[in-house]
């Protein structure tokens, strides 16, 4: 992707699933890589991972649902490498009824998947701005775009994260930078491993997944950073505001 090498960049939740196949994407992009995660031994792998590939990057070992850490942390990123990118994928859930649930459960789901990006990008945002400009992509979900059963909070989120982006890249087109948005589909990632450990036919569901998907299959991590890489790059400089699925056509929006 054009205007990638050189760039630095912060990914959260890069310590497994998607966003460690996004970090290790930016890393063969010539991208410098922070990888924010909660857990600090997952991050330092997929850093490893790309350090040894010949990238450039290090673990951020942060609670991103607490603002001064994450502010503390934006800010050291930024004093260390310069910050051009923000990628926010942390995301957490568990497949539960929205009338079995209670407001603790929904805090947890609040906290992780909404306000941890408010944190990275209210921290984020006015060092973008100093810089003269830069990317935003909100990883999203489908679950955000259609719905989910058992997932109403989450789901929520997740629409939250589109109307987020949109807003924002009303604000500060002017200041060049862009906010655009991807969502994932049902993809085989560890978060997704443990929704199945909870159900009681995990076979039966993932069939019902994979039947749901028009190209007859789940989606991998991989199959994630492309379009992320090209929102981040030189090729996507004229495009904001804007939420692309990339689910095997679960969702088709036009």
């Amino acid at each position: 992707m054009r205007g990638l090498a050189g760039k630095s960049a912060i990914v959260t939740g890069g310590g497994r699933g998607i966003g460690a196949a996004i970090a290790t994407r930016f890393g063969e992009e010539g991208v410098k890589v922070a990888i924010y995660d909660i857990d600090g031994e997952t991050a330092a792998a997929t850093a490893q991972t790309i350090c040894d590939a010949g990238g450039d990057a290090h673990a951020v070992e942060v609670d991103l649902t607490d603002y001064d850490a994450v502010k503390t942390a934006v800010s050291d990123t930024h004093a260390a490498q310069g910050l051009n990118i923000v990628v926010n994928n942390a995301g957490w859930d568990q497949f539960i009824p929205f009338v079995d649930t209670d407001p603790d459960f929904w805090g947890k789901v609040i906290d992780i998947n909404y306000r941890a990006p408010l944190n990275v990008l209210h921290s984020a945002i006015p060092l973008l701005i100093t810089a003269g400009g830069g990317r935003v992509v909100n990883i999203s979900s489908d679950a955000g775009r259609g719905g989910s059963s058992g997932e109403a909070v989450y789901s929520g989120c997740k629409a939250g994260l589109m109307a987020l982006a949109k807003s924002l890249a009303r604000e500060h087109s002017r200041h060049n930078i862009t906010f655009n948005v991807v969502c994932p589909g049902p993809t085989e990632t560890p978060l997704f491993s443990g929704f199945m450990e909870e159900v009681s036919n995990p076979d039966k569901l993932r069939e019902a997944f994979r039947r749901s998907v028009p190209m007859g299959r789940l989606g991998e991590p991989d199959d994630l950073p492309g379009a992320v890489a090209f929102f981040a790059s030189d090729d996507a400089a004229y495009i904001t505001g804007q939420v692309i699925s990339v689910s095997g056509g679960l969702t088709m929006i036009g």
